[in-house]
């Protein structure tokens, strides 16, 4: 009986163990059909990893900024509030008015800076895809295929036509992030 078992399990190895080699990319893939994780490519790149810290300290930097306004805002109300009782309600009002046009106007102005904050997050995204380009094109040719979908966009695929990490592992080698970063001001 346990003869019986070893040669089953040593049988069911030997089928396995060829899909297994298969599935495993020992050289260069070859597929007429590659997926690609872009946000992975970005996101685990020197570059990209440079930018996302440069927007992180950006954006706590606005933030900062935004609950210094704030407490401002905060300070300015209540001493307008203070001061309620013992004015004209038309002096008041119009108080409250150039108090609301204030807040509106410093919502405006900080909301404005949060849109171009993630617009050059934006672009320099676009710009890093762009330099990714002749990489994934070189990559396409290596493998023979014909197309590189976005992987959230496929159903189902085999990890084997993933392509993601030798992408960043060559944009890595090739692009220097000092003289690749946009300035942001």
């Amino acid at each position: 009986m346990r003869t019986i078992f070893v040669i089953a399990v040593a049988f069911i190895m030997g089928a396995v163990a060829p899909a297994i080699a298969q599935s495993v990319p020992r050289g260069p893939i070859q597929s007429p059909i590659l997926t690609i994780d872009s946000d992975r490519l970005f996101e685990e790149s020197a570059f990209g990893q440079q930018t996302i810290t440069e927007f992180e300290a950006l954006g706590a930097a606005l933030a900062a900024e935004n609950r210094r306004i704030e407490e401002a805002l905060l300070v300015d109300e209540r001493e307008l509030t203070d001061v309620r009782p013992t004015i004209d309600p038309a002096e008041f009002r119009a108080l409250a008015d150039i108090f609301d046009e204030k807040v509106q106007e410093t919502r405006r102005a900080q909301d404005t800076k949060g849109r171009e904050l993630n617009a050059e997050l934006e672009e320099r995204r676009v710009v890093f895809l762009n330099a990714a380009v002749p990489i994934l094109e070189q990559l396409m040719r290596e493998s023979g295929a014909a197309i590189v979908l976005e992987q959230r966009s496929v159903f189902i695929s085999s990890t084997a036509v993933d392509i993601t990490q030798m992408a960043i592992q060559r944009l890595d080698l090739v692009l220097d992030t000092s003289d690749f970063m946009p300035d942001v001001d």
